[in-house]
């Protein structure tokens, strides 16, 4: 009986520390207006690397480092990727991104799933939606978002990193502005 009441003690606070750290992400990302950082993207085994800012809901722009010139931006309704010899525009509603920006989607999610922790560091969370497959990780001392798995418009398997998060800071006005094709 003691060894009965003593396992249902420990999973109970193992059950109320994980929804504690779930609220707490919630919480986070309600908190969140905007975040810049540095990011790692590995696309089929390439490896790029930059600097993104996110404005919620659905904006991005990132520059990447060494890789001809390339930037994507989101004005929340389109995605562009642009380079010195290439232009794609996209609707955003076609992409994963327009799940991973939309952060009032990914709260509604979040608070429907379970968690997992992973190496007693990332918390992850797994959200199917119209035959999407995303897996979001976030840090388990500071709940920020920190990265995401999916596959994208091309079947492409995708994975980035976030590093050197910076929240609701000042951001330049025209910074969502899709740029032009020329």
């Amino acid at each position: 009986m003691l060894r009965f009441f003593s396992l249902f003690i420990l999973l109970a606070l193992t059950f109320n520390s994980n929804a504690d750290i779930k609220e707490k992400i919630i919480q986070n990302l309600k908190n969140t207006k905007n975040l810049d950082f540095k990011f790692e993207q590995n696309v089929n085994g390439k490896i790029e690397n930059g600097n993104c800012t996110i404005e919620y809901p659905k904006k991005i722009f990132c520059e990447y480092l060494q890789s001809n010139n390339k930037i994507l931006v989101s004005n929340g309704r389109s995605l562009v990727i642009k380079t010195k010899t290439s232009y794609y525009r996209y609707p955003l509603n076609k992409t994963p991104l327009n799940f991973i920006l939309d952060k009032s989607f990914l709260i509604e999610k979040i608070y429907n799933l379970n968690e997992r922790i992973v190496d007693n560091n990332l918390v992850n969370f797994t959200i199917l939606h119209n035959e999407n497959k995303i897996n979001i990780f976030f840090d388990i001392e500071t709940y920020n978002l920190i990265g995401w798995q999916n596959t994208d418009i091309y079947q492409n398997f995708n994975i980035t990193f976030l590093s050197s998060i910076r929240k609701n800071r000042l951001l330049k006005k025209n910074l969502f502005k899709l740029p032009s094709q020329s």
